[in-house]
């Protein structure tokens, strides 16, 4: 077996195991890495290198000052502030989608539904309406506007760093609006399809605040991080863990600071639990994994059978890249998916003798929604199911893709246009 034959074996087992073992994901990505460097595809001493160690370091510090700014009880407040300027059950459905949307355009997804849902519930219970079908539409929300910023989900921060992009790229990239816009947009239009779904929803919404905030610092903890990001934009040729840097510093300044206000060593307990290590040791393992297929020209041979099927139309390829990261990312995880089409795209691009922004953005677009079609195809999703299943509710795929389906054609074909008429 030529080494090219071996490397895509490796590759397509992994891939399959992800599928099945979706508990233990980073012990088969790992063992995945190990066997490229056994077999010799990989040399041991590139593995080190072949890990992106500032998305790494950026997730992991993210993580920790998310885990501060949900123990304030901020996002609580600023929920029930929401509802109490809303008239009807439908208007507060929306109101709670377009704020789990905003949010998680800065906080990790499954965080955005672990913080909004509960409040959703609890809302849906005193209006005496079903809760379903509100908390599929706040995780849907929370999945759309992730790839808003390069913070806001962990495929914003793979295409960031692969594509050395800054925090203000997101918003304005080479002097055109940025993948932010393309969006902003999708969700815009997805209000007019929630107001349909939730038509006879016209019950008043009676709401007050009630959570109550005594710790601030966790709140400018969070827009401090986002601040530092946009001023280390501006600088050229800073180190290159400078945003890994600047997040695990600041959950740091967090931790310790809640140590020393709660003479306790719980908030360092809780916010290392909450760093999920798995999702690190398993992008680590990736990241090892897709350099030595792309040793080996594995990645090329892709790109080349993308290029067999559109041929040389730049739209017909945006289209098939688009269709085919919606459709994949609604049954398989998007982050091992997005971290191994990234070089794929650029080689397309390459051959076609085109900039690769285009098909990133396209990429990142139909990879962050096809994972709203189904129940399992997105963490924020089986988040907020898992809340309805404690909480005594049984969710049926067909509930799910009720919401699911006209939200993510009506968010994905907006989002897809808008950068194709800004990139092509």
């Amino acid at each position: 077996m030529t080494e090219m034959g071996l490397a895509i074996l490796i590759f397509a087992v992994m891939y399959v195991l992800l599928l099945i073992v979706t508990e233990q994901r980073f012990i088969v990505a790992l063992c995945a890495a190990a066997i490229f460097m056994i077999a010799g595809i990989l040399p041991v001493q590139n593995a080190a290198g072949a890990v992106n160690w500032n998305v790494i370091m950026m997730l992991a510090g993210t993580m920790g000052t998310v885990e501060l700014f949900v123990q304030s009880k901020m996002p609580a407040r600023m929920a029930e502030k929401l509802l109490c300027i809303t008239p009807t059950v439908k208007w507060a459905v929306i109101a709670l989608s377009l704020f789990s949307g905003i949010v998680s355009a800065f906080v990790d997804n499954v965080a955005t539904v672990l913080m909004v849902a509960p409040i959703a519930l609890a809302v849906a219970k005193k209006l005496n309406t079903n809760p379903v079908p509100v908390i599929i539409s706040v995780a849907v929300s929370s999945n759309l506007q992730g790839a808003a910023t390069l913070v806001g989900d962990t495929t914003s921060i793979l295409l960031g760093s692969y594509a050395n992009m800054s925090f203000n790229d997101f918003f304005w990239f080479q002097g055109k609006p940025g993948i932010c816009f393309a969006v902003e947009a999708g969700a815009l239009m997805t209000i007019p399809v929630l107001m349909i779904l939730f038509r006879k929803e016209k019950g008043k919404v009676t709401s007050s605040v009630t959570t109550e905030v005594k710790d601030h610092v966790p709140t400018v903890l969070l827009f401090g991080t986002i601040i530092l990001l946009i001023i280390a934009s501006q600088f050229e040729n800073k180190p290159e863990l400078t945003n890994g840097i600047i997040c695990v510093t600041i959950a740091v300044i967090g931790v310790i600071y809640e140590t020393l206000r709660q003479k306790s060593s719980k908030p360092a307990v809780d916010t290392l639990k909450a760093v999920d290590y798995k999702t690190l040791l398993l992008l680590a393992g990736l990241f090892i994994v897709i350099e030595g297929i792309t040793e080996a020209g594995v990645i090329d041979a892709i790109a080349q059978l993308f290029v067999k099927a559109g041929g040389d139309s730049v739209l017909l390829m945006y289209i098939l890249i688009v269709a085919v990261s919606v459709l994949i990312s609604a049954f398989v995880d998007n982050i091992p998916y997005v971290a191994t089409m990234l070089p794929v795209v650029t080689g397309i691009s390459s051959i076609l003798g085109i900039e690769p922004y285009l098909f990133d953005f396209g990429l990142l677009i139909g990879a962050t929604l096809g994972g709203n079609i189904t129940p399992v195809g997105a963490s924020a999703n089986i988040a907020g199911i898992g809340i309805l299943s404690k909480a005594g509710y049984k969710v049926s795929t067909k509930d799910f893709m009720r919401i699911g389906i006209p939200f993510t054609l009506v968010a994905a074909v907006t989002g897809a246009a808008v950068i194709w008429i800004v990139y092509a």
